[in-house]
């Protein structure tokens, strides 16, 4: 069942208990790294902390955050609360959220590092085009490095046996190529069936199989990003993949009734002229005829606006219906018409609390 924007709801267990890596995708344009970095903010915001990792190298994170490029490091980016959240509920200590942007170049050499000893040697292969060559010939190899990042930070330990962080969310490729970057068991096996490499995706999709991952896909209520994601959820299924839930974003607020919507087709313009009048668009003047003259130019224009708006809702609904079919939990998002800003993050990711996603 859809959850709505400004729906509350008394303080819940989230609908993803016992998930630490959140697999977020989307088909391009939906806004999937605007919700990874909400749904990172939400799952901070009882004290934890959460780790968002970038792996396509556009530094979106950097930008929604209105920080720097972010190295090749974890860094922290945000920290939040409940309360900055717009979230009811006892005063409690607020988590920290940390990003990463994941360099596949420097994930390699990382990887040749640990499992090869290369030292210097790996540097001077960085030097005579070795690494993007290597991950060229071989694109499984650069999904092991980024999907075997994400797993390790979801696993990882302090000395002290707690995990280092309480979650992981991965921005991850659009939906189009989102099952190929995830199955690395199959995308390597042709290049190595024994040794490191090997070794390395299978410990990657243990993790990726495991109930501990949730992968959530994002959409709009239009007919070509809901098709890709109920395409994208059953080759999830045909993988052996974990399905998490189904994000709906930019969802506009209804503006005529149900009632509007269905009449909209008949003939209103006396009930429009008549409607406008009486809101005083005819100026200080009563005479029919003045009134008239002021808003005629007005009635076609707000007549085709009200029929657009009423097959807008129209198509939604169906959209909506086709997303039921798949019997995931959903989040539906608002539409900000002052596009997202840090203020418009911590608000989706206040949604997204609310909701249950977190």
């Amino acid at each position: 069942m859809a959850r709505t924007p400004g729906q509350e709801a008394a303080r819940r267990d989230p609908d993803w208990e016992g998930v630490r890596l959140h697999v977020v995708s989307g088909k391009g344009g939906t806004g999937k790294t605007t919700l990874a970095a909400a749904l990172a903010l939400a799952l901070a915001a009882e004290g934890r902390r959460t780790l968002l990792i970038e792996v396509e190298g556009r530094q979106g994170i950097a930008e929604l955050f209105g920080i720097s490029a972010l190295p090749y490091e974890e860094r922290r980016i945000a920290s939040v609360s409940r309360a900055q959240l717009g979230l009811p509920g006892t005063a409690a200590a607020g988590g920290e959220v940390f990003a990463l942007a994941i360099d596949t170049e420097q994930a390699l050499l990382e990887y040749l590092e640990m499992f090869y000893k290369l030292g210097r040697a790996g540097k001077a292969l960085q030097k005579v085009g070795f690494v993007d060559f290597a991950t060229t010939i071989a694109p499984g190899v650069r999904d092991v490095l980024l999907t075997g990042k994400a797993c390790e930070a979801a696993r990882r330990k302090g000395t002290d046996g707690r995990r280092a962080y309480d979650a992981v969310v991965m921005d991850a490729p659009p939906t189009g190529r989102l099952t190929r970057f995830l199955n690395v068991n199959s995308e390597v096996a042709g290049l190595a069936r024994i040794g490191p490499i090997h070794t390395q995706a299978q410990a990657v999709m243990r993790v990726l199989k495991s109930p501990e991952t949730a992968v959530h896909l994002v959409t709009l209520l239009e007919e070509m990003p809901v098709q890709e994601t109920v395409d994208g959820f059953a080759e999830l299924r045909e993988a052996a993949l974990p399905v998490g839930g189904v994000m709906v974003n930019m969802v506009r607020p209804p503006v005529l009734d149900a009632a509007a919507v269905a009449a909209v087709d008949g003939d209103h313009r006396e009930q429009v002229a008549l409607a406008l009048g009486e809101a005083g668009l005819g100026g200080r003047s009563r005479r029919a005829e003045t009134v008239r003259a002021a808003v005629d130019p007005l009635i076609d224009p707000l007549l085709d606006q009200a029929r657009e708006h009423a097959e807008r809702v129209e198509l939604e609904r169906e959209q909506r219906a086709d997303l039921q079919q798949l019997k995931l939990p959903t989040y539906e998002l608002p539409l900000l018409g002052e596009g997202v800003d840090l203020g418009g993050l911590y608000r989706l990711a206040g949604e997204l609390k609310r909701q249950g996603a977190a």
